[in-house]
């Protein structure tokens, strides 16, 4: 049943006219146009006889002449301003009119069919937020034509658009038009600000440029005080050592000397006597010690000091104050390993003073001084741990010549090489001893290939027997040995020492006419005692022999045959080498 409306297909705003019978209703919603005028329209509109409106053209046009849908568009980005705001609003900066197009980031939109119905323009911001002032209205449009019903106006709601911050301005919140179509403005927010509220970026005040100046004129000041402040203290404590000085409590300096019995006193006493030498040789070199005998510069020492040098060695003796003179070997014996050096040209001699070596008792402080190791003026204190110890030193010929016998005081006192030759002195520093030999665990080597050190176990030849030799060096360049004539097996492993069948070079063990053939020693007798003491070895019986003097008379005491027997001789002389 036919209402007078039309029954046709519903034709779009934007579709093109065609030729015939064609029903023109409104468009389904509004939609914003272009600020340019339409263009007219050349077609009629007549009503039928039926009633219903139609529109004829009068004359087809070629379908490329026609106008095209626009594409589909996507919705514009919120875009942040790259200009300042524009108080004018001036195209394209500011509040769309109806004289200029719309911004760039608008699309353009097709224009509707005559007789669409319009909104009036929006009144937006301008780019910094602030309402700019509406635009001119833009002339009604042409009435419909006659039957043409226009739809009623719906008015559409902007979408919400999310607060965007734009930098140093502010925006108040716009109210949001009702009852009217709102374009989208991309340069303001309708709900919110862009920015913080404020003046337009560049719109500075004197006050605030004024406020800024200040400031910086006080960070220099303050800085130039700062540092002035700074380098003051610096200054201070590079001076001074800190901002408070630290004194700790001390001691204040003693003017008194140390008890001459002390440790320190015998030193202080013995050192400038003692003297270091230093002897090089063709083939080997050493260092050991000596102290001044007399004003005249003879000094003693081991004879195994001054070995190295041999006969055109060289010697250089070295005072304890650094002074330094050469040296020559006055006399030398190897039985006793002693030897005396004489310097020339050196005066402010201090003999070191001789005590007795019979006087000493065991358990007697003692201190050692000589050079270990090439430190000269080294003091070393312990006590006297044996007294008559037998030892022997030396046998590096081979033939026995250079073995040495010593009837020895044994001490603690840390002695090492290099002290051979200093003087043992006891508690009035007087000299009881020349340091002569150590003991070590490891046979004088350590493990590592170095020579080893004290262990506590060192030896003394007594200066009652050092006095004597070194008295007969000076006067007569050699020693002598007491000896009682004989020769005595030294392979013998029995307690005691036992006379030899027969001597050296096929000579008798017994010397014809000699002080053992006086007193009645034969070949095979074993001699256990001499003035009393136990002899358990042959090199234990020479030991005790050579502690006496030539012309000294012995007691000994003898096992022959199974039997014991008591004799006495007077020993004998023999040059030493």
């Amino acid at each position: 049943m036919e209402d007078g409306k039309s029954t046709g297909p519903k034709a779009k705003w934007w579709s093109r006219p065609t030729p015939g019978r064609t029903t023109r209703t409104a468009p389904a919603e509004p939609s914003p146009v272009e600020d340019t005028a339409p263009a007219a329209d050349p077609t009629a509109t007549a009503v039928a006889d039926d009633g219903e409106s139609r529109t004829t053209a009068p004359e087809a046009q070629p379908v490329d002449a026609l106008p095209r849908p626009p594409a589909a568009v996507p919705p514009a980005r919120p875009m942040t301003p790259l200009h300042e705001p524009d108080q004018y609003s001036t195209p394209p900066y500011g509040g769309p009119g109806p004289w200029a197009p719309a911004p760039p980031v608008q699309r353009p939109v097709p224009t509707p069919a005559h007789g669409t119905p319009v909104p009036p323009p929006y009144a937006g911001t301008n780019g910094a937020g602030i309402p700019a002032p509406p635009a001119a209205t833009a002339p009604a449009p042409a009435q419909p034509a006659a039957g043409f019903a226009p739809p009623p106006h719906v008015p559409q709601q902007p979408q919400s658009q999310q607060p965007q911050p734009q930098p140093q301005q502010s925006q108040p919140q716009s109210p949001a038009p009702s009852a009217q179509w709102l374009q989208y403005d991309p340069w303001g927010a309708p709900r919110q600000p862009l920015t913080n509220p404020g003046p337009p970026l560049g719109a500075e005040t004197g006050r605030r440029k004024s406020r800024r100046g200040s400031l910086l004129i006080g960070a220099v000041l303050l800085a130039l005080v700062a540092g002035g402040i700074g380098g003051g203290i610096g200054a201070y404590v590079e001076r001074n050592g800190g901002l408070t000085r630290v004194e700790l409590p001390q001691t204040g300096r003693s003017t008194g000397g140390r008890a001459p019995d002390s440790v320190a006193g015998i030193a202080a006493s013995a050192l400038p006597s003692v003297v270091t030498l230093h002897v090089t040789g063709a083939t080997e070199s050493g260092t050991g010690t000596g102290f001044v005998l007399d004003r005249s510069g003879h000094i003693l020492t081991n004879n195994h000091v001054v070995a190295p040098a041999g006969r055109a060695g060289e010697i250089t003796v070295t005072f304890s104050g650094g002074e330094t003179a050469r040296g020559e070997v006055v006399g030398k014996d190897s039985g006793y390993d002693l030897a005396v050096v004489k310097v020339t040209g050196v005066s402010g001699l201090k003999p070191l003073p001789l005590g007795n070596s019979d006087n000493v008792q065991v358990g007697d402080p003692v201190v050692a001084i000589g050079a270990p190791f090439d430190l000269s003026n080294t003091v070393t204190s312990g006590i006297i741990s044996a007294k008559d110890r037998p030892i022997t030193a030396g046998g590096e010929k081979g033939d026995g010549s250079d073995i040495s016998y010593v009837d020895a005081l044994q001490t603690d006192a840390p002695i090492n090489p290099g002290n051979s030759g200093g003087p043992l002195v006891d508690t009035d520093a007087h000299v009881i001893g020349i340091n002569s030999a150590i003991r070590a665990a490891d046979s004088g080597a350590s493990e590592e290939g170095g020579q080893a050190g004290s262990i506590g176990l060192g030896f003394a030849i007594p200066i009652n027997q050092g006095k004597r030799v070194a008295e007969e060096l000076i006067n007569t360049g050699k020693a002598t040995h007491p000896v009682i004539g004989v020769t005595l097996d030294m392979k013998y492993t029995g307690d005691g020492a036992r006379v030899g069948s027969k001597g050296a070079a096929g000579k008798p063990a017994v010397t014809p006419g000699g002080p053992g053939a006086k007193a009645g020693i034969r070949p095979g007798d074993v001699i256990t005692e001499v003035d009393g003491r136990r002899v358990h070895s042959g090199e234990e019986l020479i030991v005790k022999i050579r502690a006496h003097r030539p012309g000294d008379r012995l007691d000994l005491a003898l096992t022959r045959g199974g039997k014991d027997l008591s004799i006495s001789l007077t020993l004998g002389s023999a040059s030493g080498t």
